[in-house]
């Protein structure tokens, strides 16, 4: 069985020695994205958690949809975020995200965690494993 790697111009190009996903055996992991626009490569909405997790998930979805998925195709995003005070904000535009991506309503695994991040810009970081059929 082989391992393919997903690459696009529409997500943040990697910083260190990763891919941006890796399918095999019918799994595709989406490695941990940012709140960075790759158009630009900077972080974006410094002290925004809402502006943050948008780029972010969009960031996820662009890799995705880079390998022929959708958000509609993801098992479990794990979220991880440096302060607890802003899990609302977070959940509130994850679930805008999720309402506008998932239209068969069959809702995706997701598991939140409180860390350091690698920027101290980063208030955010998503990443997603997906089912390819």
């Amino acid at each position: 069985m082989s391992k393919s790697i997903v690459l696009t111009e529409n997500a943040p190009a990697p910083a260190h020695t990763f891919s941006q996903g890796v399918k095999k055996g019918g799994l595709f992991q989406v490695s941990g994205q940012g709140p960075m626009d790759p158009a630009t490569n900077q972080y974006i909405g410094e002290g925004d958690v809402k502006v943050q997790t948008r780029r972010t998930l969009e960031n996820v979805k662009a890799i995705l949809e880079a390998g022929g998925s959708s958000v509609e195709d993801v098992m479990m995003f794990r979220v991880y975020l440096t302060k607890r005070d802003d899990f609302p904000a977070m959940n509130e535009v994850y679930a805008e995200f999720i309402a506008e991506n998932v239209p068969s309503g069959q809702l995706p695994s997701r598991t939140t965690v409180f860390v350091d991040l690698p920027h101290e810009v980063m208030l955010v970081e998503i990443d997603a494993l997906a089912v390819t059929e």
